[in-house]
């Protein structure tokens, strides 16, 4: 099988998955607002913002143009939840199920930021 079949098959996943999480945004953006930090005004705004930003970025990668760019950016904003939400809510958390939920939180993160900077990475 061809290898840049292979990365393209797995950046469309890549790219759908992100989109999944837009929707997501999207759809229940007024009960995700309690995960943005108090000091960020209009929460729901945020909330809404990166979903548009998810299925924005989405889209690039399906459709093969800007990537790199989607990706860079995308990769940018995940390591901010990172910076922002998850280690702050990590460090704070009342129990160690949450801790442990925070912790789950900022792997995904980073991990999906790797994938998006990889993805931008090697695109031609």
């Amino acid at each position: 099988m061809n290898k840049n079949f292979v990365s393209r098959i797995s950046s469309i996943g890549y790219a759908i998955i992100m989109a999944m999480f837009g929707i997501n945004h999207l759809r229940m953006g007024e009960s995700m607002k309690g995960y943005v930090p108090n000091y960020f005004p209009a929460p729901v705004f945020w909330v809404y913002l990166v979903g548009v930003a998810l299925i924005l970025a989405a889209i690039a990668i399906i459709i093969n143009k800007v990537t790199r760019l989607a990706c860079y950016l995308l990769g940018t904003m995940l390591v901010l939840f990172v910076l922002l939400l998850h280690l702050p809510s990590m460090t704070h958390a009342a129990n160690p199920q949450m801790q442990a939920l925070s912790m789950t939180m900022v792997l995904k993160d980073l991990g999906l930021a790797a994938g998006a900077f990889y993805i931008g990475s090697h695109n031609e």
